[in-house]
This record gives structure tokens, sequence and C-alpha cells, in this order.
């Protein structure tokens, strides 16, 4: 991180100075009294992994894996910009982006100078270690609500993973992460079944290891009882042709991953 000051404020100035000087692609920067993230396109990527996946969701009949391909460089700074101006025009808290070029951009951070801003998914952790069920279960709420707030708008996020979603100073929640997407390519009623999956994915173990599943469920049924009725059609779907998930071991025997995996289908198969 790099300490700046000015009292006349030129991002634009700034990001190039940045762009052209800064070892990392993303780097965090304080300039006068703000913080402030400089992104830069890195080397596009091989579109070869996703028609891999591709195949993998025909085999499967699960359109919900489709893959939203990520083309990197400056196609997904470009993408990416372009989704955080959506996303803040339909009231949907994101970072501010404060300058682009076509190789990078520069975008407000979402808290304070020298005070760490946590995901969502680690304070839910932080609450699960410290033995607060309550505080766990409240935190997870907060997520399905953000999802909800994101698809009233009709739209959608990128990859809806808990660790993209981050607590701001003010308890509020703000989504990040933004380099694909998935509603250029897929149907808007399949992309919020992925937002719900990407969510369940990351968070259902958190619920199986505090004890509050059960909660869980129940609050997970008058979430999903709020969609659309193309959303709710996908997501029984898909669910329903999950079924093999319910014999992947509840413990850590093949490893964290696959237990998500259960603990996910225990939220959402029952």
């Amino acid at each position: 991180m790099t300490v700046a000051t000015s009292d006349a404020v030129d991002y634009g100035a700034f990001l190039r100075h940045q762009l052209a000087t800064q070892p990392h692609n993303v780097m965090s920067h304080v300039l006068g009294n703000e913080k402030i993230w400089v992104k830069r396109a890195g080397t596009p990527h091989s579109m070869g992994r996703y028609h891999a996946m591709g195949v993998l969701a025909w085999l499967l009949r699960l359109p919900v894996l489709r893959p939203v391909p990520n083309p990197g460089g400056p196609v997904a700074i470009s993408t990416e910009v372009r989704r955080l101006h959506d996303l803040a025009a339909r009231g949907i808290r994101v970072p501010q982006v404060l300058a682009v070029q076509p190789d990078g951009f520069a975008m407000r951070h979402l808290g304070r100078v020298g005070v760490e801003t946590h995901s969502l998914g680690d304070e839910i952790d932080h609450a699960v270690q410290a033995g607060d069920r309550s505080a766990a279960l409240a935190l997870w709420q907060q997520g399905l609500d953000a999802l909800a707030q994101v698809h009233r708008q009709g739209t959608c996020l990128s990859q809806a993973f808990a660790r993209n979603l981050v607590r701001c100073p003010d308890g509020e929640v703000a989504c990040i992460d933004f380099e694909d997407d998935p509603a250029a390519v897929l149907p808007l009623a399949v992309c919020h079944v992925r937002d719900a999956l990407c969510y369940a994915h990351s968070t259902a173990l958190y619920l199986h290891t505090s004890g509050t599943l059960d909660e869980g469920r129940a609050r997970w049924a008058a979430w999903v009882a709020q969609g659309s009725a193309e959303m709710r059609e996908v997501l029984a779907a898909s669910v329903g042709r999950m079924g093999w998930m319910r014999h992947l071991p509840p413990n850590r025997k093949l490893g964290r991953d696959l237990q998500r995996v259960r603990a996910a289908y225990e939220l959402l198969g029952r």
C-alpha cells in the first residue's frame, strides 16, 4: 500500500501514475484521507476451461453450471467498470468508481483508512468461532437480504460467495468483484439461482457448525418464496439433480470443499 497526499484530488492522474508504477495488478493506496484501490488489467485468460465446464453442465443437465466467460485483460476491466456503474445506479452498494482507463481503474475503498474491513464470510466465521449463534444467523440473513435486493432490482451478482460481500463500517453489506456478467449469457432466472447456490455453498457449513441449520432452512425457504416463479422452478430442478450430494460424508474425510457441498445440499435439499 502506498501513501500520497493531495489537496485537490486528480484521480485520473493518480490512476495513470499507479498503473505505470505499481508492482501488482491490484493494490490499495492512501490518497489524502481516503483509501483507493487501483486495479490493472492482467493477462487475458484461456477459454479452454470454459468449454470443459460447458460440456459438464450439458451432461449434468444443470444450466446453472454453464460457464460465464471472463476473458481477463482490458475486457474484464471494461466489464467490471460497467457493472459497478449499473449496480450503483440501481441503488446497490458497490465501490465507487473514481477514474477509468482501458487498462485499469480506480475505486474508493468501502471502509475507513486504518480500519480493517471484513468480508461477510469472515464476519460469520468470527461469530461461529466465538460461539455466538444468534450473531452468525443474523449475519447470514444479511447476505440473503442483500441478494434479495439485487434480484428485486432486476440484476444479479457475478460470484455471490460470502467472500465477495463486504460488511461496511455502518454494518450494511456491499458487493464486489464483477469481472464477468452472467446476465449477458444466461437467463436472469438462472443467474438468480446461480447467486443463490454460490451463497449457499459458501455459508451453509457455518450454519452446520453453529447448530443453526434448521433455522437456516426455514429462512432459506422464506427467501426462496419471495423469488420469481421462474427462479423457483430453476432452483427446484437444479437441487433435484444434485441428489447425489446427500451421499457425501459429512466429515472432512474428502476435504473441506466437499464438506461445503454436503452442507449446502443439507440446506437446500430437505
